[in-house]
């Protein structure tokens, strides 16, 4: 305790904090060594029946299927002996049985997975594996199209089929979700104890009153994106980031550190799977981990609130937090397993970080300038955990260091320019080669492998009325505009003509922070809609509330103070009605300048029925309905075998084109309407529709004389 009268010195603060990180190492290291001496590994599950030569162990029981539709199975090994069987079928890496419907993607090394698809049904299959030392088997089961994961213990059974048993958590790690909630907490607490000073200063005096409002904006983004969480369906990427995350914090939790471990997903760095690898720890399902992205954007449009205090006033930062919250992709994003959560996250902690990069210091003075170099490296902190969630966050480097230097005090500019082009990309680099073992081995062979992947352009999508996977450098400009509420962009139009009347220093922070993500569209990928430009959303947010505000002053000298409440009231009723008429498909949302989605998807202008969201329900549609052994034609989902998740045995009897089918799915109608294929055949009728206000995202056409219900 602070004695009456005694200053705390540095050296005690140090004292202090020095004693702290010690705690927490000690509570890293206890915490996985309890992990580690309670929790078994999947083969401990199944029971030990003999030996072979080599050290080949046997083990035999039962492996419990979820869901009826394909699997991929199989195992790695690094040594040679092991062979998998499955119901007395043994799963061979390149065909040879018709039960194999295809090969594991990818080249068949000695130490590569070694899998083939198969059709189940949903129950209990029997399991026989000949494993050498340090082998597992993996899995990819319906839902999930990915890299393989590694078989979760409590999906594993020493019983025979007949008497197996299976909790609720099969198909999950509980335990190990905990541990990883663990580590977690442990290194929120300790980086709270460290920053505690400046966490004082931030709510002394009038900043309590800013982050109470930044917490209200914080549950009102939080309950937009809970609400109805996946009721759009999955989406294309969701189950990769989901399965490699998974994949990594078992990992990290079993301190294996082999490059072999690190190789799934390796074309995107590793953060945010890691956040991804908590929630997919903790259930057989995408919610847990979306809730995490809820959570990350939900902070990330709390965080305009203080950003808005420094800029202009409370009021400014309270309405662009709100519209924030409310803005259809912001939502949209957020409730999805991917790199734009915490990208926004990322960006906007370090944009609130650089604006008070200088509180309170004299930079003439030595322990100012520690503390200044200090701050420096927790920025550089949140850089790297930004380009190690995406590479395209690179791009917040240069607002970075463009918002420094436009508030660095005078006659410190060159100490700044010195202090950050040393520490920043120093502790960012760090912090990568920290957070993702890949780079232990060849860091240089193996970025330039995930960057040979990642500069490969999707399949072509429809942007201004032409078939393209090359747009021109203003698609993301073009979509910005495309995408945001008219009345944003009304708000947006008065903060330019604030701008130019006012001219204050804080647009030109707005501007950097609009336009520098917009720098993507220099690099050989532009696809995506707004996905790559999340960043620019947030400011555009924070820029039609400066506009609204000037708006709502002007009103107010006229009508009174009530008018300030009433503007914002509306202003959030109109972006609350937005998303209701919209919902639950945020993705498919296009503002009235362009004639909403329904006007985008018949002229084709952009991508409309986007990124698989809407088609979950017609294949429900399809599995609810069709009969068994039905056949069923989806080569019009696009990828083929990505979302289609149907029965078992419609599966198995899928059809190889629609006039052999009895049933039909049809996504994305108008990416396919120019095929003749994808059009319904003769004696087809439409059965069941998934629309997003007018736009057809996803059909399902029954042939008239097939069994089921009647077409509509």
């Amino acid at each position: 305790m602070q004695g009456p009268g005694r200053k705390i010195s540095l050296s005690d603060h140090a004292r202090r904090s020095l004693v702290a990180s010690a705690l927490a190492l000690i509570a890293v290291v206890a915490i996985f060594a309890v992990r580690n001496l309670t929790v078994d590994g999947p083969l401990d599950h199944l029971r030990h029946t003999g030996d072979l030569t080599g050290g080949v162990r046997i083990y035999e029981g039962s492996w419990y299927f979820p869901r009826g539709g394909p699997y991929m199975v199989g195992f790695e090994s690094s040594r040679p002996g092991a062979r998998l069987w499955i119901d007395g079928v043994e799963i061979r890496p390149r065909g040879g049985r018709p039960v194999v419907r295809e090969p594991w993607r990818g080249a068949i090394r000695a130490d590569a997975p070694r899998s083939g698809r198969l059709a189940f049904d949903p129950g209990v299959v029997g399991v026989r594996f000949e494993a050498p030392p340090g082998a597992r088997l993996l899995w990819v089961p319906p839902g999930r199209r990915s890299d393989p994961e590694y078989v979760p213990p409590r999906s594993l059974s020493p019983e025979p089929p007949d008497r197996a048993r299976f909790g609720s958590w099969a198909g999950a790690r509980p335990v190990d979700g905990m541990f990883a909630l663990m580590l977690l907490i442990v290194g929120a607490g300790w980086a709270v104890y460290l920053t505690r000073r400046p966490l004082r200063r931030a709510l002394a005096g009038d900043g309590r009153r800013v982050w109470l409002v930044a917490a209200a904006v914080l549950v009102l983004a939080l309950g937009v994106r809970l609400y109805d969480l996946g009721g759009h369906g999955q989406t294309w990427d969701e189950n990769t980031n989901w399965s490699a995350g998974r994949n990594y914090v078992t990992n990290v939790l079993s301190l294996d550190f082999s490059q072999s471990s690190w190789r799934w997903n390796y074309e995107h760095p590793p953060v945010m799977k890691y956040v991804a690898g908590l929630g997919a720890q903790l259930a057989d399902g995408y919610g847990p981990a979306r809730g995490l992205s809820a959570l990350m954007m939900a902070i990330a449009c709390a965080l305009l609130v203080p950003i808005g205090r420094r800029l202009w006033s409370l009021r400014v930062g309270l309405l662009a937090g709100v519209i924030a919250a409310l803005t259809p992709h912001l939502v949209a994003h957020g409730q999805i397993v991917g790199h734009e959560a915490p990208t926004a996250l990322w960006w906007s902690l370090a944009v609130l970080l650089c604006l008070g990069a200088y509180d309170d210091l004299d930079l003439s003075t030595r322990a100012d300038r520690r503390r200044l170099m200090l701050r420096f490296a927790g920025i550089g902190l949140v850089l790297g955990l930004a380009v190690f969630s995406r590479f395209a966050n690179a791009l917040v480097a240069p607002l970075m260091g463009l918002l420094l230097l436009y508030g660095a005090p005078a006659g410190h500019r060159g100490r700044v320019v010195a202090y950050g082009a040393i520490i920043l990309p120093l502790v960012a680099l760090a912090v990568g080669f920290a957070v993702w073992p890949r780079l232990w081995s060849a860091p240089i062979t193996h970025l330039a492998e995930s960057w040979d992947k990642l500069k490969k352009p999707h399949t072509p999508e429809w942007f201004l009325g032409v078939m393209t996977n090359t747009p021109p450098r203003t698609y993301f400009a073009v979509y910005l505009w495309a995408t945001a509420p008219v009345g944003v962009l009304l708000g947006a139009v008065a903060w330019l003509v604030r701008t130019a009347l006012k001219r204050e220093r804080a647009s030109v922070v707005v501007l950097l922070w609009l336009l520098v993500p917009l720098g993507v569209a220099l690099s050989p990928v532009r696809q995506d809609g707004v996905r790559y430009i999340i960043p620019s959303l947030l400011a555009l947010a924070l820029a039609a509330a400066a506009g609204f505000d000037l708006l709502f002053d002007s009103a107010t000298r006229r009508l009174g103070e009530r008018v300030r409440w009433v503007g914002g009231a509306l202003v959030a009723a109109y972006l609350a009605i937005s998303l209701a008429l919209i919902h639950p498909y945020y993705l498919d949302y296009y503002g009235v300048q362009v004639g909403g989605p329904a006007r985008v998807w018949r002229m084709r202008n952009f991508e409309i029925a986007w990124w698989g969201e809407g088609l979950e329900s017609a294949i429900d549609y399809v599995n609810r309905e069709a009969p068994r052994g039905a056949r069923v034609d989806k080569h019009c989902i696009s990828p083929y075998d990505h979302l289609g998740w149907l029965r078992g045995d419609l599966w198995r009897s899928l059809a190889p084109n629609a006039s052999s089918a009895d049933w039909m799915i049809v996504y994305q109608p108008a990416h396919g309407a120019g095929r003749a294929s994808c059009r319904a055949p003769s004696g087809f009728s439409l059965a069941y529709e998934t629309s997003a206000r007018g736009a057809a995202v996803a059909r399902v056409y029954r042939r008239a004389d097939a069994a089921g219900p009647p077409p509509r």
